[in-house]
């Protein structure tokens, strides 16, 4: 055995209280330790986290953690504070003097693991911290994020090889339970993993009992009662979660169980922090059995026992699915995955692809923003996200999906990202602070102090004034410079610094663009990725109504053929095909005054805008779909919004198209 890897087991041992590894950690761990990068494709539970907790104490510097849920750092810091490694996370939770001590303890060298979010990296500030610092590795969770084509894309993630180069990071380790082939290929390519070093232990989870038993939605609630409470038994309730796709039937579900007494709670993203904290704590503990939830819980979730997953509505995707069953049994015993949804929910899955889908005439005003800003004379086009998205009616997600297939384009190149404004506030007089330097530093915190007004106790950063004022008495003043100060003086504790509105600045690389045929373009690839969408959401369908095996089906999905023909434990294999009931006859569109419906949000618009709205627009209104635009037109407040919401999407826009050019 290699020294290190004679080293790293010691640890295994003596740290993390473990005999030996477990399928694929071994090989990861010495890949890393060799200096090499490294991708690891474990099964959901299989043990990814180790496979950087561990080198992390054996390398020189500091191992920087990229997570995409602050649930994720939560539970992993939690871990590892109770192992004794020196770990520490940066969040949005956080006060400015919780965030400075951090910093001070990775500077001083004695942190060996940061946790961030990805958005943290866009932070002007923290980029100037971790230049500072030596890192030894860049750790990417839920890596698959990168993919364009993976379930749960984020456009940021397309940035962290730039910034491992940044950084002078000198190898990466990408962690993901949840990636195709595809999606393997595109994590390889953006962070040059060689295909030795793409480490897989496959999906197959023989513990795990697969059952597609799929119920119309009004017996639905029933046969989900007469399943679950035999196992809620007053002092041995088996801890279950119960997927559901929206935030309001998670609280009516949870109600009509908690009615048959049935311990259980309600968790979505419209939920406050803490209460959200709260309810998933109780469930850790055992003190809450069921929870009724969106797919915003689960996501580091580190409950070992967990008997039972059930989709009570249909899963997003084939991907979506396989990591919310991955939760269940991950302490080896049998556990039990039950698809109880039909097609009912079909509607809204796909009408959630189309809602994301921008209009083209804001795929062109943005283009338009950008060919102005390339006939300046420094082709800069500085770009606050909120205020884009709500000029633009682009959602944040698609915008920076936007923004990302432009880069790729070489239309614009990101340049840097910064707080357009900085507030300051003096806890040692000025003059004070100015005495504690000599020479031309004196001088430079002079000119500081000199040239930021303060209005009471605050005073606004003005760069450009700082700027021009040291070009006159012969300091050199930049930007860069003058946050590096103000960042010292915080270290010190003389003054309270503040940032916001977050502007990321690109450079205009193609000035003579064509905004309409250029927006048309990228309209299409738009409409693609939601044709693509769509048909993930059918070979969804047909997993579910495979009469193969199940596991094998889903195993093979995810590229590993290593699986049995028969696992003996999904309802195939009982003798159960299922066939997923029919959606319910509704109204057909025909019969239903959609003018009557829309009206009131067309007068709205036409009074706010001075035009009538796009079908586009009257579409979403109509099927409860989110836009930037209804934020200011408060739209929920109108009786039809969401009146359409199980209808299908293009259906709805082609009737809106009549209604508007009759």
């Amino acid at each position: 055995m290699r020294a290190d890897m004679t080293a790293a087991h010691h640890s295994l041992t003596t740290v993390f209280g473990l005999e030996d590894f477990r399928g694929g950690q071994a090989p990861v761990i010495e890949r890393v330790l060799a200096g090499r990068s490294t991708a690891a494709i474990f099964a959901t539970g299989a043990g990814k986290s180790l496979c950087y907790q561990l080198p992390a104490i054996h390398l020189s510097h500091l191992t920087l953690v990229i997570s995409p849920l602050l649930a994720l750092m939560q539970d992993q810091l939690a871990f590892l504070k109770s192992r004794g490694i020196a770990a520490e996370s940066i969040d949005s939770t956080m006060d400015r003097d919780a965030v400075r001590e951090v910093m001070t303890h990775a500077r001083q060298g004695e942190l060996k693991i940061l946790m961030v979010s990805v958005e943290r990296l866009r932070n002007e500030r923290f980029r100037h911290f971790l230049h500072q610092i030596p890192i030894s590795l860049m750790v990417i969770d839920e890596a698959h994020c990168i993919s364009e084509w993976g379930h749960n894309f984020r456009p940021d993630y397309l940035r962290l090889p730039e910034y491992q180069r940044e950084f002078n990071i000198p190898q990466a380790l990408l962690l993901t339970a949840t990636a195709t082939p595809d999606v393997i290929r595109d994590m390889q390519r953006s962070f040059a993993i060689d295909q030795g070093d793409v480490i897989t232990t496959g999906f197959y989870r023989p513990n795990l009992n697969l059952q597609v038993r799929p119920v119309a939605q009004p017996q639905r609630l029933d046969a989900l009662i007469t399943w679950l409470a035999p196992q809620q038994v007053a002092g041995q309730e088996a801890a279950t979660i119960i997927y559901v796709t929206l935030q309001q039937s998670a609280e009516t579900l949870a109600r009509a169980l908690s009615a048959r007494g049935i311990g259980t709670r309600a968790y979505h993203a419209g939920l406050g922090a803490e209460a959200r904290d709260e309810i998933q704590q109780a469930f850790m503990r055992g003190e809450v059995p069921v929870i009724v939830a969106t797919i915003a819980f689960g996501m580091g979730i580190d409950k070992r026992d967990i008997r039972n997953v059930v989709h009570f509505d249909l899963p997003k995707s084939i991907e979506n699915y396989s990591q919310e069953i991955g939760r269940a049994g991950r302490d080896g015993a049998s556990s039990t995955c039950l698809m109880l949804a039909g097609r009912d929910g079909l509607g809204v899955l796909e009408n959630f692809t189309h809602g994301d889908t921008p209009e083209r005439e804001g795929i062109q005003r943005v283009l338009e923003e950008i060919r102005a800003a390339g006939q300046t004379p420094e082709r800069q086009w500085p770009v606050v996200m909120n205020t884009l998205s709500r000029d633009s009616n682009i959602r944040a997600l698609p915008l920076k999906t936007l923004l990302v297939r432009l880069e790729m384009q070489e239309v614009i190149a990101p340049r840097f990202t910064y707080l357009a404004e900085y507030r300051l506030r003096y806890v040692l007089p000025p003059q004070a602070l100015a005495a504690q330097f000599e020479g031309e530093r004196a001088g430079f915190v002079r000119l500081i102090i000199d040239n930021i007004p303060m209005a009471r106790t605050w005073g606004t950063v003005d760069f450009e004034r700082l700027h021009q004022a040291g070009l006159a008495t012969g300091i050199e003043a930049t930007r860069s410079r003058v946050i590096t100060a103000l960042e010292y003086f915080q270290d010190k504790g003389w003054v309270v610094l503040e940032g916001k509105r977050m502007t990321d600045v690109f450079e205009v690389c193609q000035p003579d663009i064509d905004p309409p045929g250029l927006a048309r373009e990228l309209y299409d690839g738009f409409c693609h990725r939601e044709q693509s969408d769509i048909e993930r959401l059918s070979k969804m369908l047909a997993l579910f109504e495979t009469d193969t095996c199940l596991s094998r089906r889903l195993a093979l999905h995810f590229g590993d053929s290593h699986v049995p023909e028969r696992c003996g434990h999904c309802s195939v294999c009982d003798g159960h095909v299922a066939r997923l009931p029919a959606l319910p006859i509704a109204t057909p569109l025909e019969e239903i005054d959609l003018e009557a419906l829309a009206e009131p949000f067309i007068e709205r618009h036409q009074a706010h805008f001075q035009r009538p709205p796009t079908p586009e627009r009257v579409a979403h209104f109509l099927c409860g779909l989110a836009m930037p635009i209804f934020t200011p037109l408060k739209v929920r407040g109108l009786a039809a919004f969401g009146a359409l919401e199980g209808y299908p999407y293009p259906q709805v826009r082609a009737r809106t198209e009549q209604i508007l050019t009759a």
